[in-house]
């Protein structure tokens, strides 16, 4: 199989999983979303840490800690990176088990259009007429969605920003992924061990007070959470990266065809013109990026 066919395939891989995700978390809903999260952060920490160490990488992770720890701004970009992306996290699982699976599909639309916004503004990149035009659109759906709301979809919003800036900041810190994680969850884990302590002396922990599939699935998120990031990062090694771009719309797609067909959220007229006029920026947006690095490519020939 060709480096790229096995690419979009890893790539791929790892969106259907993002996708079909919110189905995993609704199917431990009587746990209450923080101990979800604290299940998440440990045990991905857990699974990780093993992984590494069956692969034998573990002087490569110790190596990775020595270098962060020697350059200060990094080592505490990856922490607030760590804050981060667990604020996303437990906002992301709490949304899905509430109800507001469309909300959140919209989240992770909008999340490429805030990271082009962030490269503007932070690493000072240039947007072209296409892009400008796509963000103008993305923009007048997302005033429709608020008419209609009668608010601002804030939850939208937090989950896109939250998780753009993550994905600035750890765009600064060259790691590899699965490592990455590793340090990043093990940044947390103390504090959600303290937490899941406190839960387990207050009796309020759901894990081992429960049924042995809801246990066997809080263990799994540890693997749900870090095998699509996994299959992810070493797929986009492998392809260039307007394919990414244009790869990233299937788990956001498929989220939103699970809140509307699956769990029968909310989806009206107005809901359906106003994520038209996102689509349309995102294809607008997602074909001029393709366009610019076929004209890069011809020019590097």
């Amino acid at each position: 199989m060709g480096k790229e066919k096995s690419g979009v395939l890893l790539a791929i891989s790892s969106y259907l999983i993002w996708g079909i995700l919110p189905v995993y978390w609704k199917s431990i809903d009587n746990v209450p979303s923080a101990e979800i999260l604290l299940s998440r952060i440990v045990w991905a920490f857990i699974s990780t840490l093993l992984l590494i160490l069956l692969l034998k990488n573990g002087r490569y992770l110790f190596e990775d800690i020595k270098r962060l720890w020697k350059s200060q701004l990094n080592f505490w970009l990856l922490f607030l990176a760590s804050v981060l992306i667990s604020g996303n996290w437990f906002l992301y699982i709490w949304a899905v088990n509430n109800g507001y699976l469309v909300q959140t599909s919209l989240g992770y639309y909008i999340n490429p259009l805030i990271s082009v916004l962030l490269g503007v503004f932070f690493l000072k990149e240039k947007l072209s007429y296409a892009q400008k035009a796509a963000f103008i659109l993305a923009t007048i759906g997302v005033f429709i969605l608020t008419f209609s709301y009668g608010q601002f979809p804030w939850l939208s919003f937090v989950l896109a920003i939250s998780f753009a800036v993550y994905g600035l900041l750890k765009k600064q810190i060259k790691l590899d992924a699965l490592r990455g994680l590793t340090i990043e969850t093990f940044f947390i884990t103390p504090l959600a061990l303290v937490f899941y302590i406190w839960l387990f002396i207050d009796n309020q922990a759901v894990f081992l007070h429960s049924d042995i599939k809801t246990d066997t699935l809080l263990i799994f998120t540890g693997v749900a959470t870090a095998l699509p990031l996994v299959l992810f990062a070493k797929g986009a090694q492998r392809i260039p990266l307007y394919m990414v771009g244009f790869l990233q719309f299937i788990a956001p797609t498929m989220m939103l065809f699970l809140g509307v067909i699956i769990y029968k959220e909310s989806f009206g007229q107005v809901d359906l013109i106003s994520f038209i006029f996102i689509w349309i920026g995102l294809i607008v947006f997602t074909y001029s990026k393709v366009i610019e690095m076929l004209k890069m490519k011809k020019a590097a020939i």
